[in-house]
């Protein structure tokens, strides 16, 4: 279908949860769903900084419908906090896994003890999904309609062939570890679709990327990007695009009707543009049974939980 980022389908009725939402791609993809009808969740882990984005969507959207959960990445027992909240929504249509650390230490670890990018990434985005699956699940059952879960790639895992045979080890160069994170959620986002459809679930998993978005190209928002707030150079600022537009790809993850499972979405110059399908790579959409299986349980045991996709 012709896609028109400035004319999303009515996501009226819709409720739909986005991690990482307090600023850049998150929190537009935020604004413009919610302009589009939805009932958006903010979930970041800065109580502040979320009362700050959901007042900053309300005045550019006055009939948002925009509430907001606390969700800290780095620690498994908040996640679960945050799940228990969000499981008492009245419905769960899709969830934006677009959060994680962006900090290349490879010496900081989450509260249970786990690297960084890998912790907060993978890990805390495996348990959250399975302690929300079963809602979204229900969702859509009640409804008749279709769950969605989008998780937020990056060009890098094209660029870097980085193995994930042993996700524990962790590369010293910390591009290369959050390109590994990056990795392991492309092959774990293609087995969890493979597995949802197995198991005959009306929910679809789907991978996206934004490509470059820069804070030099990207509109302001009172709190959320002005002279307030840490401004990132970027060498790629002539050819990238405001991370107004790095959003569309998730935003039409969500919301495209005629998204199906295992489908991936990035701009259509790579770096920016439309947000259009595209092939995913077969080394991450289609490894070896014996790998992806592999992946699978050390992603359910870094997240301390198994990841029920059953009929």
């Amino acid at each position: 279908m012709t896609w028109d980022p400035a004319r999303l389908p009515d996501q009226t009725g819709r409720t739909i949860v986005v991690t990482g939402s307090t600023a850049g791609i998150g929190y537009f993809a935020a604004e413009q769903l919610a302009a589009a009808g939805a009932d958006v969740v903010l979930a970041s882990r800065s109580h502040d900084k979320l009362r700050r984005a959901a007042s900053s969507i309300r005045s550019r959207v006055p009939q948002a419908r925009v509430r907001h959960v606390a969700l800290e990445l780095g620690s498994l027992a908040a996640v679960d906090e945050a799940a228990a909240e969000l499981a008492l929504l009245p419905r769960l249509d899709a969830v934006l896994l677009n959060g994680g650390a962006m900090s290349m230490n490879r010496r900081e670890l989450t509260a249970d003890g786990l690297p960084l990018l890998l912790g907060t990434h993978v890990a805390a985005n495996a348990r959250l999904l399975a302690r929300l699956l079963p809602t979204l699940v229900a969702t859509a059952v009640d409804h008749g309609t279709g769950a969605r879960i989008v998780h937020t790639s990056t060009g890098f895992v094209q660029l870097l062939r980085v193995s994930v045979d042993d996700l524990r080890q962790v590369p010293a160069i910390g591009v290369v570890a959050y390109t590994k994170a990056k990795t392991t959620t492309e092959v774990f986002a293609f087995e969890l679709d493979r597995r949802l459809r197995a198991a005959g679930l009306p929910v679809a998993s789907v991978v996206t990327r934004p490509g470059v978005g820069v804070d030099a190209k990207t509109p302001e928002r009172p709190g959320i990007r002005d002279d307030t707030t840490p401004y990132q150079w970027n060498p790629y600022t002539p050819w990238a695009q405001g991370k107004d537009t790095a959003a569309w790809s998730a935003v039409r993850a969500l919301t495209d009707p005629e998204v199906r499972g295992g489908e991936y979405f990035s701009p259509v110059g790579r770096l920016r543009g439309a947000p259009v399908a595209i092939a995913p790579m077969a080394r991450t959409a289609t490894p070896a049974a014996d790998a992806a299986s592999s992946l699978w349980r050390q992603v359910e045991d870094l997240a301390g939980v198994p990841i029920d996709v059953g009929a």
